[in-house]
């Protein structure tokens, strides 16, 4: 897409700006992804000079949070490339993901006002977010509302500033897209969280089942632990490595319980209510984006 390579273009332009000549050589090194953020700032604000810098910020705002996070993570892969942690050490990983973060927040100061409040109020949601998934892996939560609130810390309240913040620039009625938005980054995060059990490690490109070793007790072990008899076998199992039998029991339970079909279904339903949100917009792509996202196969 054109219009995402004048995003690439403009961040590039702004970590020129600081001149400092290893920024640049970590920016190169970076891994993007499918920058979801900004197909959905374009595709409500238009592709105007206003829209570009706002996709560009809040992708090193995005970009920022994921260097912290492969540090956090101890992560050596990011995308399926080395992580700036790996080929590095930490120290550069923070320090670059500081840089991209205050050079966002310089530009963010140059923007309309309240988009400028409005981006900044969920860096800080995201930063209390990042702390929460992190105490949440020290013992096995059982609190569905606690793993909500930390999905829409962490992972959707910077899509719903997205979606809103276009429709600040767009003059468009920004509480339905901060609702599509909002709903978009919980659907996004909960599938993600699926997928974790429902694909092989190929496909997921690291361990399949991981985020269970790794402390996270996501949407499908939620719905499990209350509907399972032998609670403790469940519990026994959380931060282990698991064997092919642990991996087989876990998932004979999931669909014995249905606690996979219904988190499915709950990543639905919330993006379906995004979809009726912006029905009236006319906006198609919005309606496609959403739909793509939850009638895939699992």
């Amino acid at each position: 897409m054109e219009e995402l390579q004048k995003v690439k273009d403009q961040i590039k332009d702004f970590v020129k700006e600081c001149n400092d000549k290893k920024s640049l050589e970590l920016l190169d090194l970076l891994a993007t992804g499918k920058m979801l953020r900004s197909k959905l700032i374009l595709k409500i604000a238009g592709i105007n000079e206003e829209s570009i810098k706002l996709c560009a910020i809040v992708e090193m705002i995005h970009a920022a949070s994921l260097l912290h996070d492969d540090v956090i993570d101890e992560a050596d892969t990011r995308r399926g490339k080395p992580s700036i942690n790996a080929l590095f050490d930490n120290k550069t990983s923070i320090m670059f993901g500081d840089i991209l973060y205050s050079k966002a927040f310089t530009e963010l100061s140059q923007m309309n006002r309240e988009v400028a409040y409005t981006v900044s109020s969920a860096v800080t949601l995201l930063s209390i977010g990042e702390m929460l998934d992190v105490d949440l892996t020290n013992e096995f939560n059982t609190s569905y509302d606690k793993y909500i609130d930390m999905i829409y810390k962490k992972t959707a309240s910077l899509i719903e500033a997205s979606a809103k913040s276009a429709a600040i620039l767009a003059n468009k009625d920004k509480e339905k897209f901060a609702l599509y938005g909002k709903n978009l980054g919980l659907a996004f995060q909960m599938i993600d969280d699926i997928l974790d059990i429902t694909q092989d490690s190929q496909t997921l490109g690291k361990p399949a089942m991981l985020d269970f070793v790794e402390g996270k007790v996501t949407i499908p072990y939620l719905l499990l632990h209350q509907r399972i008899e032998d609670k403790n076998r469940l519990e026994s199992l959380y931060k282990k490595s698991l064997s092919q039998e642990d991996t087989l029991w876990i998932k004979q339970q999931m669909n014995h319980t249905k606690a996979l079909e219904d988190s499915i279904n709950e990543a639905k339903k919330l993006g379906l209510e995004a979809i009726e949100a912006v029905k009236s917009e006319d906006n198609e792509s919005l309606i496609q984006i959403m739909s793509a996202m939850i009638n895939r196969e699992f």
